[in-house]
């Protein structure tokens, strides 16, 4: 079945716990790193920190907002962190923290779906374009936000 694939990574110069400590928190920390031209709202309907959160969010597209929801799993927690949609299109974005150079990260944002049809095909042909830029611009706010959690 053919899906859409788009992954975006970035090197942080902060601990990877720290890192993965903002991704995790689904009621601060998380929230605070999305992109609001892309993001309209991630609201907590369960847990809040890492697995076993379920989370609904907004996510503006050609001038609508979908409404998406997912269950957050950690496969390796402190490491992978996974929002797994609770959708029939098999949507499933994965953080994964690295340690990378002197004590920093290497994060890398990895989104799939299942995308079949026409719409399916254009999907796979546009979406990787228009959504890069979401994860290059969520990776920098992470970044900011990382950057001042260990100035403090």
């Amino acid at each position: 079945m053919p899906h859409v694939v788009i992954q975006a990574s970035a090197e942080i110069a902060v601990p990877p716990h720290v890192v993965y400590g903002i991704l995790a928190d689904y009621r601060e920390g998380h929230p605070s790193i999305l992109p609001p031209r892309w993001f309209s709202y991630l609201h907590v309907e369960q847990g809040g920190v890492g697995a076993g959160t379920v989370i609904r969010f907004g996510m503006k597209s050609g001038g609508q907002v979908k409404e998406m929801r997912a269950e957050v799993v950690e496969p390796e927690p402190g490491r992978v962190l996974v929002e797994r949609g609770l959708d029939e299109r098999g949507t499933v974005t994965m953080f994964t923290v690295e340690p990378a150079g002197t004590g920093g990260a290497r994060v890398t944002i990895r989104t799939t779906w299942r995308a079949t049809g026409v719409a399916g095909f254009f999907e796979r042909l546009l979406a990787p374009t228009l959504l890069k830029p979401v994860y290059r611009e969520e990776l920098a706010r992470l970044a900011e936000k990382a950057g001042a959690a260990v100035r403090t």
